[in-house]
């Protein structure tokens, strides 16, 4: 009844249930189940899939340390010769439980993407402080230049911009809301406006990521907040409705 996976201990510890009686509360179930959707009622087996999903503090510490470990692994090797069993072992878990919060390596690299851009962008959301919201990214990417390199070069462009987009557009969009102050325009065009920004922030992070990162990044932020001053201003006066 139990499987042969399980610690004789375990075991034990465990009520025993005779086999046919088990099998009857299975039947039973069943057929209850059949009925339900017959009726047209979600499915008895499917209920819990639909419940919230509440990640526990424990949760964030274990994949904190997960993404811990394969930063440090990264300083020794490419991302795509680190195995699962690498991290679990630098970690001090098993496989198991690397399994249980991440589907593969790829989904802790971007599950670490954004909470460090997360991170970043956290109390930097208001027009006055975009230049050193932007700034804050562009360091945070720098401590991390061994990960992020690894993951630029392993990981198409396309899913690296993936990993900002949300988050840059967020940032954006606030400001332009902040910006727009009594003016009258549609969501929509804000939406478009952020966008067009959102483009050109994160081209210009990721031409900076492919050029290993040489360039100062306050040169950088300070050239770009030169060439946009008033435009934003400028573009959400011209969607006014």
């Amino acid at each position: 009844l139990y499987s042969s996976a399980a610690s004789d201990g375990y075991k034990r510890q465990l009520p025993s249930i005779p086999q046919k009686r088990f099998l009857k509360i299975l039947f039973s179930f069943t057929i209850l189940d059949t009925i339900m959707v017959q009726l047209g009622m979600e499915s008895i087996f499917h209920i819990t899939s639909n419940l919230p999903e509440v990640e526990s503090p424990m949760s964030q510490v274990t994949k904190r340390a997960l993404e811990q470990s394969l930063k440090n692994l990264l300083l020794k090797k490419p991302l795509t010769k680190i195995t699962v069993g690498d991290i679990a072992d630098d970690c001090g878990i098993n496989r198991m439980t690397f399994y249980y919060h991440f589907k593969d390596i790829y989904d802790l690299v971007e599950w670490s993407c954004l909470e460090d851009a997360k991170r970043a962008l956290d109390e930097n959301k208001t027009y006055e402080t975009w230049q050193q919201g932007l700034l804050q990214i562009f360091e945070a990417v720098q401590a991390n230049k061994p990960f992020i390199l690894n993951v630029y070069r392993c990981v198409h462009r396309e899913q690296v911009e993936k990993y900002l987009q949300p988050l840059v557009d967020r940032l954006l969009l606030d400001v332009v809301d902040e910006e727009a102050g009594e003016m009258t325009v549609r969501t929509e065009d804000r939406q478009f406006i952020a966008q067009i920004y959102s483009y050109i922030f994160i081209g210009l992070m990721l031409d900076w990521i492919k050029d290993d990162m040489r360039e100062d990044p306050q040169q950088l932020v300070d050239r770009l907040a030169k060439l946009i001053k008033g435009s934003m201003a400028e573009g959400l006066s011209r969607f006014k409705l």
